[in-house]
């Protein structure tokens, strides 16, 4: 395994289960939640087939991600490898871009808190909950690594075991649930069509159900401090990958056997709407509760991950020194603070924008990670041409169908970032384009500041690949 670490202040206690359920706390969020009401007014009953093709994207990139993250286990993750194999300017933005991606889904997450809690106090501002919870979660943030795990662990947990039973009450009112919640196959076509919007409703929602995903790549940037990364990766990356597109499936499909998909949308969860049919006193409360801990552990996952990836900028010294140091508990502790960022973002866009705060968070936060995730398929291409060329080792994890299946998960993501102009997450780019031109002037200043190390880095990539 080569080891590319400078990493040397964090410390390796996570284990596979914790691997696991922290990307599947920071997956299962409001993108299910929430976010799936969003998915179902834009396919309709056809946003089966949209996850469907959602998990077929994920599983391909997940393939390729397990393959290099086993090579190279550390917190710079997929920015320390487009660094090593494509070029240093190729890290850099990967890096701020997937960076400022958790630092604006922190926001997304906290935003949808404000949604959750109006449930029970709807007089109280939403910007009241967004500040309240970012406090917890910072303290939470910045104990040490085990304390969080074992916290994002039970999170999970929650969540896991309400999407369960959610699956098993759903199940109840099919088969013989109350005859007023008029549940049944005709909830598929009671628009007249399965396909109400046709195929671009179902492409454009593949786009959505891509945000439910978004998450499961952060195993990767944990493997920095996994036990025996090489085993515990892959595992928790299939794990992840076959649990959540089954949770998704499974779950949507109750959802609209139950609830009309007329009726979906953001102002309430479908999972609340399906609680509330079963009459069973507080159980909407209940289920309430749950997403709610959803977003929070989210949230929790995604301020752990922009956390790391700033950490591993200054160790790069492509961010202030100040934001490499560590704790005494093994934490970045002024990495973690720039990284709540997106917590005064989302309190800005709720105070201006309080009806559509979450929509509007949700479309610019994800250019970073959809970008992100385009560039591990095109780093994959180049990581496995070096590898095999310089006689590297045999690889533990290797990606089957290279370079097709390497090349066919590029250009659907693709495909699918050029749609959104013409739809209603057309913001996603109009933030995105002005982000990378961005990062590319700050890398020109930051490379003419810093020749010396830059020359560094050439020849720290050149013996890098490959020693095998």
């Amino acid at each position: 395994m080569e080891n590319l670490n400078r990493e040397s202040g964090l410390k390796r206690e996570l284990k596979t289960g914790q691997l696991t359920m922290m990307a599947m706390g920071c997956a299962i969020g409001t993108g299910l939640f929430l976010g799936s009401g969003l998915a179902i007014g834009t396919a309709g009953p056809g946003v089966l087939i949209s996850y469907g093709m959602g998990a077929i994207i994920v599983l391909l990139l997940m393939g390729c991600l397990a393959e290099m993250t086993v090579a190279h286990p550390t917190s710079g993750a997929f920015g320390t490898i487009a660094e090593k194999y494509i070029s240093p300017w190729a890290g850099f933005i990967v890096r701020y871009s997937y960076w400022m991606s958790n630092v604006l889904a922190v926001g997304v997450e906290v935003s949808a808190i404000a949604v959750y809690m109006n449930y029970w106090f709807p007089n109280v501002p939403g910007i009241v909950w967004i500040l309240f919870f970012a406090v917890v979660l910072i303290y939470v943030n910045s104990t040490n690594v085990h304390t969080f795990a074992t916290f994002e662990y039970w999170f999970s947990m929650i969540k896991v075991s309400a999407i369960v039973l959610f699956i098993l009450l759903g199940a109840y009112i099919l088969v013989g649930g109350p005859e007023e919640s008029k549940a049944g196959f005709e909830n598929f076509a009671n628009s007249g069509q399965f396909m109400p919007f046709g195929w671009w409703g179902i492409w454009v929602a593949v786009f959505i159900s891509l945000f439910s995903f978004l998450g499961t790549e952060q195993i990767a940037v944990t493997a920095g401090e996994a036990k025996e990364p090489d085993v515990a990766v892959p595992k928790a990356l299939k794990a992840t990958v076959f649990r959540l597109s089954s949770f998704y499936v499974l779950t949507m499909g109750i959802m609209l056997l139950i609830v009309p998909w007329q009726t979906a949308g953001v102002d309430k969860s479908p999972f609340v709407k399906v609680m509330e049919i079963l009459n069973i006193p507080g159980a909407s409360g209940i289920m309430n509760f749950i997403i709610l801990t959803a977003a929070l552990s989210a949230m929790n996952s995604q301020l752990y991950a922009s956390t790391r990836l700033m950490y591993s900028l200054s160790l790069e010294k492509q961010a202030p020194a100040v934001l490499g140091k560590v704790s005494k508990k093994g934490i970045p502790t002024w990495a973690l603070v720039i990284s709540t960022l997106g917590i005064f973002v989302a309190a800005g866009v709720n105070a201006v924008l309080p009806d559509s705060s979450y929509a509007f968070m949700m479309g610019i936060s994800m250019f970073g990670s959809i970008f992100t995730w385009l560039m591990i398929f095109v780093s994959h291409l180049f990581f496995r041409k070096q590898w095999e060329k310089n006689g590297g080792r045999k690889l533990p994890v290797k990606m089957i169908g290279f370079p097709y299946l390497t090349i066919l998960g590029g250009v659907l993501l693709l495909s699918l970032i050029v749609t959104t102009w013409f739809t209603p997450f057309k913001m996603m780019l109009q933030f995105g384009i002005p982000w990378l031109i961005f990062l590319v002037i700050a890398y020109w200043i930051w490379k003419k500041n810093n020749v010396n190390h830059h020359g560094g880095t050439e020849t720290a990539a050149k013996k890098f690949v490959h020693k095998g």
